[in-house]
């Protein structure tokens, strides 16, 4: 047999082969197809609402924050050691100065982590003060003093209708008697509307949460059922996405011939021809998708990390209306205790600088991405009542370090502590790279999903390349991201949100990410169809 010969031969046996590779390739492709169409239909159909809700449908609230306002001296006729002093309380965890309905009251929690209202005029403790203070807030940001409530409970652990996205715990969730079926949630410890759903959002946070994320699999199994199926259900549709491109992308001139020969028409020539280009869409979607939910294992602690050391009554030193500072801007105080020694934490608005600043309008504030105001921050040492220079930084180290094990173990901390005896690592021998205050919010890196302003950044040279996000007004850990946080971030926003249409403005880059899901949807429809006529 010539050469000639078993060149033929062999080419012949390798084309069957490869024509057989392909007929499996797409007899699979279609399976997966079928497999999937129904996720398919959930994520496209609840992922187009997001965008859609938040143009046309997007509830409004009349107040977003609660703005700061200057505490005249003399509202303060009794001093918190008196106050704690007259109503017996020995022992407490911090304190700060709040005023509604035209009082003004010392908000002290307890050891037992209640809040407790005391009138700074008479020392006399308000009943129920917590939830007044809570009904004060829903109505100043609604500005509604009309509508009965109906229904105050305090909100303790996240639910399908007030997702961990919101961030604060605990919270009071009020109801109101309007139309609009209007919830709001307000965490009183800081006077910040935590978030408000009417009953459009009610209804959209409903069909999200059961389409979108599953939650209906909860109902019936666990979290931990619910992510490996969305992640192997995703996984499919990659590889259907994946076996598309090859079928229509790389081995095209095979289906180009056939089609010559036998023209398609109809449902089956527009499946194929869309089918390629939104194939790339779909990879998209599907890989951050299911990269996203490999982050959803370990359950969400970031509302315990909190530093709330005791204090005793009887160590207060100076008291806090006599205090060495500028009472002309005083805004707020608190306590805490560093390197052994305890400082009043006191708010004072900017100083002014002689020259002349436009107001800034709020008309085109969104909500959840408007700036804090500036605010100064002083530390007073309450032995010596002077002021500590750069505490601040010192005290968002330390807590920095004290959140990674570094210090001494606290309740808020012992459920994150590793399963392992490995040690933890801490932040004592680590160089810091960078430190600033942030007063808005990072589009990539703390963006308005956190919530809390303003926040301390600590960018640490670990291997991980740790950044810590402090909000030292509360003593809480706002953030915590590392570099496979930020790549997971990175993945989610680019692919799954489109922010690399950013350059086009809000409004184009959702546009294109509606009309890539619904492309998604119509091609995976028209497949169904094919089968179905088929």
């Amino acid at each position: 047999m010539s050469k000639e010969t078993n060149r033929k031969t062999a080419k012949k046996k390798d084309s069957k082969f490869i024509k057989k590779i392909k007929q499996h390739m797409y007899k699979w492709h279609r399976v997966i197809g079928l497999i999937t169409i129904v996720p398919v239909i959930f994520w496209t159909l609840s992922g187009l609402m997001h965008p859609f809700m938040a143009h046309f449908f997007k509830p409004e609230i009349a107040r977003e924050k609660l703005e700061q306002q200057h505490i005249d001296k003399n509202q303060l006729k009794y001093s918190i050691q008196e106050v704690l002093q007259k109503n017996e309380l020995t022992q407490f965890k911090n304190f700060r100065i709040v005023s509604f309905n035209n009082a003004t009251y010392y908000q002290v929690k307890t050891i037992l982590g209640e809040l407790w209202y005391f009138d700074t005029a008479t020392a006399k403790k308000l009943e129920n003060g917590d939830q007044k203070y809570a009904e004060w807030l829903s109505r100043y940001f609604l500005e509604d003093q009309k509508s009965a409530v109906k229904k105050s409970e305090v909100v303790t652990e996240f639910t399908s209708q007030y997702k961990y996205v919101n961030r604060y715990l605990p919270v009071y969730k009020l109801t109101f008697d309007r139309t609009d079926g209007m919830e709001i949630y307000v965490e009183t410890s800081s006077g910040k509307l935590a978030t408000f759903n009417p009953n459009s959002r009610q209804a959209f946070i409903w069909f999200f949460d059961v389409f979108h994320n599953w939650s209906f699999i909860d109902a019936i199994s666990n979290n931990s059922i619910r992510i490996i199926t969305m992640i192997l259900l995703l996984s499919i549709i990659s590889f259907s996405a994946l076996s598309g491109i090859v079928i229509y992308g790389l081995l095209w001139k095979q289906f180009k011939k056939t089609d010559n020969l036998q023209p398609k028409k109809g449902l089956r020539k527009y499946h194929r021809q869309i089918g390629i280009w939104v194939s790339l869409f779909t990879l998209t979607f599907a890989f951050s998708g299911g990269y996203h939910a490999t982050t959803k294992w370990e359950p969400y602690t970031l509302s315990q990390m909190v530093y709330e050391p005791t204090f005793e009554t009887k160590d207060i030193g100076v008291a806090n209306n006599i205090l060495n500072l500028d009472w002309s801007r005083f805004q707020n105080i608190g306590i805490i205790t560093l390197n052994d020694s305890i400082y009043y934490r006191c708010q004072l608005t900017e100083k002014e600088t002689g020259k002349f600043k436009k107001p800034k309008s709020d008309a085109n504030s969104k909500w959840g991405k408007k700036k804090e105001s500036k605010s100064e921050v002083v530390y007073l040492n309450m032995a010596t009542n002077t002021i500590t220079p750069n505490l601040d930084l010192q005290y968002a180290e330390f807590l920095a370090y004290y959140f990674t094990d570094g210090a001494p173990k606290a309740a808020c901390c012992e459920m994150t502590e590793s399963s392992n005896d490995e040690p933890q690592p801490t932040l004592e021998d680590v160089k810091l790279l960078e430190s600033k205050v942030l007063t808005d919010f990072e589009s990539r890196e703390y963006g308005f999903v956190n919530k809390r302003l303003p926040v301390t950044k600590l960018a640490y040279d670990t291997p991980e390349k740790t950044t810590y996000f402090i909000e030292t007004a509360t003593s809480r850990l706002a953030a915590v991201i590392k570099n496979s946080d930020k790549v997971e971030g990175y993945s989610f926003a680019f692919l799954h949100k489109f922010l690399f249409m950013d350059w086009a403005g809000k409004n184009i880059r959702d546009l294109t990410m509606v009309l890539a899901a619904l492309i998604i949807l119509v091609v995976s429809v028209l497949g169904f169809v094919l089968f179905l006529r088929k």
